[in-house]
């Protein structure tokens, strides 16, 4: 177990698009998370009053004229921090979270803790279940696959979007895979490079796909992104020889930590 020093800082990163309504809550709350001293929001080419709302509540904000995507606003926040690191000091850890969480993303707080610890160089938020949730679980259950298929780990919530990362690991899993892809890719791209992931249980609460039209779509096109993020890296070869499996690839629990690639 490798233990960040006490000094270590935390940037929090919201990409958002359209969420004026919640954002403020957002911010305020992330602002509270013990060893957070920024909060990015990327405004992903919202046309509400988002990017206002943000710096009112005390966000650093950056946006996009247009809507670039999630993978596009996570790496630009990124790249804000970076800027704001001290040159002779630790990177800040960079923690994601979604601009809907409202005042329950302080709930994140155990993600940070997480990896402040040394447990994981990634900790990924396991949501309780969500209020008015429409979905029938076949977009998780794609991603869960591809990620078994590819590195052994079987995550219970492989879509969750709140994650805390070491810089390093947000490094090696850049270029991020596109739209809503990017979960799996980058679970994908850090377990085979060596990375140790965990799932963190975590309270919190935001605004569920319903099973309406608007829904379905939603869900149609996370599919797509998540199979083709997965498809990609299959035929690139990025997959773990079932033979240097570090952990033995059974089902995880949240709080397990797993390490796929086996330690020299």
């Amino acid at each position: 177990m490798n233990r960040r020093p006490s000094s270590q800082r935390v940037a929090v990163v919201i990409p958002a698009k359209d969420e004026a309504g919640r954002i403020a809550a957002t911010v305020r709350a992330a602002r509270a998370i013990p060893h957070v001293d920024l909060v990015v929001v990327v405004d992903d080419g919202s046309s509400d009053e988002t990017q206002h709302v943000a710096r009112a509540a005390g966000a650093v904000v950056v946006r996009h004229s247009v809507n670039r995507g999630k993978a596009s606003a996570m790496e630009t926040g990124a790249s804000v921090v970076a800027m704001r690191d001290v040159s002779d000091g630790p990177a800040r850890l960079l923690l994601f979270i979604d601009g809907d969480l409202g005042e329950t993303a302080v709930g994140v707080t155990p993600l940070v803790d997480t990896v402040l610890s040394g447990v994981a160089d990634c900790a990924i938020a396991a949501l309780p279940p969500q209020p008015g949730a429409g979905g029938r679980g076949i977009v998780v259950g794609k991603a869960r696959r591809a990620i078994a298929r590819a590195t052994g780990w079987v995550p219970t919530q492989p879509l969750s979007g709140q994650r805390c990362l070491t810089r390093e690991a947000f490094e090696a899993a850049v270029p991020l895979a596109p739209g809503w892809g990017v979960e799996t890719g980058m679970t994908i791209d850090l377990l085979v490079k060596g990375f140790t992931l965990v799932e963190v249980p975590c309270d919190l609460r935001h605004r569920a796909s319903k099973n309406d039209w608007a829904g379905q779509l939603h869900r149609a096109a996370q599919y797509r992104d998540v199979a083709l993020a997965a498809a990609l890296r299959w035929a690139k070869g990025v997959r773990v020889d079932l033979r240097e499996l570090g952990d033995q690839p059974v089902r995880q629990e949240p709080g397990r930590p797993y390490r796929a690639v086996r330690s020299t």
